[in-house]
């Protein structure tokens, strides 16, 4: 297919979405039929959009991931099995780390050798509280080893060096007998870790440096050209993907200035992406209640979330100018909810309760990011546990699983599978003075030829019945719960829980009923 034709395929499916087809809002008690192509080639969903982000801020890594060796809660090396069985079941394809801000003021020497030798420093980002360093870099290489997941290391341009950044990275993947690689040996690792994906700074138009796009872009180069992977596993293939970063929440200069430089890019240097950020806050400061909220609350929310859809395409068009063949990727590296800190807690801390409108807004942005395969190849929502939009709270030995971490289980079998494009009328809900999409939907095929298709009824009050033509069965789960705001705790963890669904064959399809303020995926036969 020609980059013309995908662009008006694209451009079809972004409008199908946003406005439906046709012109009318949908009754109440209407039925949408959502056309499946299953013929068409799709771009393939990657499964690295379901990655994660776990950094050095509140109890994401201390508590969350982290208890230490001698803790009373059961773990293996230091790292609580709770959270890695839960994890597990997610096939998280890779884990940011250390940050976020926490990686422009990380200096990776801190976090390696005996722990009663490492660093203890402030967190000045995050709540003013001491940093013991006890989780460096063979701790998280272990964890992501535990998980079953990539790591994707984030390099400190900000306040550290190239020399350093490069020294980090020989650290890590050297296999040779050089003094680094025996360094590592002797603190317990003799074999080289694979570096997949490596971050070259965070945020360095905010809290990595408050560089200017053509700072930040020499820079970028020069960290380029000397941060090099040593595994000779991945010099030809598997090579490692270098992110530069891009838009800044504000403006566009940074992805215009990173795009504009590499299209005449020399020899010694190359990146192989561009980061996008973007938060759901309902207005700066985050200020929205996580829980406690009603319609308007949720309305803005997901209104906000949906906006997903043309930051991507705006950057994609400025990414499209200077790289028509997209070679470069988007990295959503980091994305999700930001609303108010629990009361109580250290609002540095970033500390919030997830509700079944988190649920919602992450099958949205998966949906998006679907969307737009041919570009985005990488997202990290933020953050993994205890931080922002979290898929597990803890606290000491408890641990509950967040509508969150329901959503990206249900959506495993869209890793790595074919987008299937799909056509149905989203209608129009109103809600205050906001109008939404009543539905979303999105499909695709697995490697064994199988389709699933992911709906989503927005409506917060009344259910609908979606028909999926040509097909006879539908079977999986859904995931909704009596209010918006339903939220799992320590005391009452399956509040907001999947349970089985299946669909009903008749009039050459299947028809599902989806309850009011739903995720429901679902695999379909002929």
């Amino acid at each position: 297919m020609t980059s013309v034709a995908k662009r008006f395929r694209n451009a079809l499916l972004v409008a199908t979405f946003a406005a439906g087809l046709g012109t009318s809002a949908l009754a109440k008690d209407a039925s949408v039929e959502v056309s499946v192509d299953t013929t068409a080639a799709g771009p393939v969903i990657d499964k690295h959009i379901f990655g994660q982000f776990a950094e050095h801020l509140g109890t994401g890594i201390y508590g969350g991931v982290w208890v230490g060796k001698d803790s009373p809660i059961p773990n293996v090396r230091g790292i609580r099995t709770d959270v890695v069985t839960a994890l597990k079941a997610l096939k998280v394809p890779n884990v940011r780390w250390p940050g976020g801000c926490f990686a422009d003021e990380y200096h990776w020497r801190d976090g390696i050798g005996p722990a009663d030798k490492r660093r203890v420093q402030i967190n000045t980002n995050w709540g003013g509280v001491p940093e013991s360093n006890a989780f460096g870099t063979h701790e998280f290489m272990d964890f992501a080893e535990q998980i079953g997941s990539e790591p994707y290391i984030s390099v400190n341009i900000g306040s550290g060096t190239a020399a350093e950044a490069s020294a980090w990275i020989e650290y890590m993947t050297a296999e040779k007998d050089t003094t680094l690689a025996r360094e590592r040996a002797a603190n317990g690792h003799p074999a080289p870790w694979k570096v997949p994906i490596l971050g070259l700074g965070n945020e360095n138009w905010g809290c990595g440096g408050a560089m200017s796009a053509e700072h930040y872009v020499e820079e970028m180069k020069r960290f380029s050209n000397f941060v090099r992977n040593f595994n000779p596993a991945q010099r030809e293939k598997d090579k490692m993907k270098r992110i530069a970063v891009g838009w800044d929440g504000n403006k566009l200069d940074y992805t215009e200035e990173v795009m504009k430089a590499w299209k005449d890019h020399v020899y010694s240097w190359d990146i192989e992406g561009v980061s996008l950020h973007n938060y759901t806050t309902g207005g700066w400061p985050p200020h929205l209640p996580a829980t406690g909220f009603g319609n308007d609350e949720y309305a803005i929310v997901i209104n906000e979330t949906l906006k997903m859809d043309s930051l991507i395409a705006k950057q994609s068009a400025i990414m499209d100018k200077y790289d028509p063949e997209k070679k470069l990727l988007i990295a959503v590296d980091e994305w999700g909810a930001w609303l108010s800190p629990t009361p109580g807690s250290n609002p540095g801390f970033l500390q919030q309760q997830n509700s079944l409108r988190d649920g919602i807004l992450a099958a949205l942005n998966l949906n998006i990011f679907a969307r737009h395969a041919d570009r985005v190849k990488i997202a990290n929502i933020a953050q993994m546990i205890n931080v922002l939009q979290a898929m597990i709270l803890t606290d000491g030995s408890k641990m509950v699983l967040t509508p969150t971490y329901h959503v990206f289980k249900m959506y495993v079998p869209f890793q790595d599978a074919q987008f299937a494009p799909v056509k149905f009328a989203a209608g129009e809900l109103a809600l205050g003075d906001r109008k939404l999409p009543r539905v979303d939907a999105m499909a695709a095929k697995d490697k064994s030829g199988q389709v699933w298709v992911s709906l989503v009824n927005v409506d917060p009050d009344a259910g609908t019945s979606v028909t999926i033509p040509g097909f006879r069965t539908a079977s999986g789960e859904v995931l909704t719960a009596p209010k918006v705001d339903s939220i799992n705790t320590f005391a009452a963890p399956s509040v907001v829980a999947p349970r089985a669904i299946s669909g009903k064959a008749g009039g050459g399809g299947v028809t599902i009923a989806l309850p009011p303020r739903s995720v429901t995926v679902v695999k379909v036969a002929k």
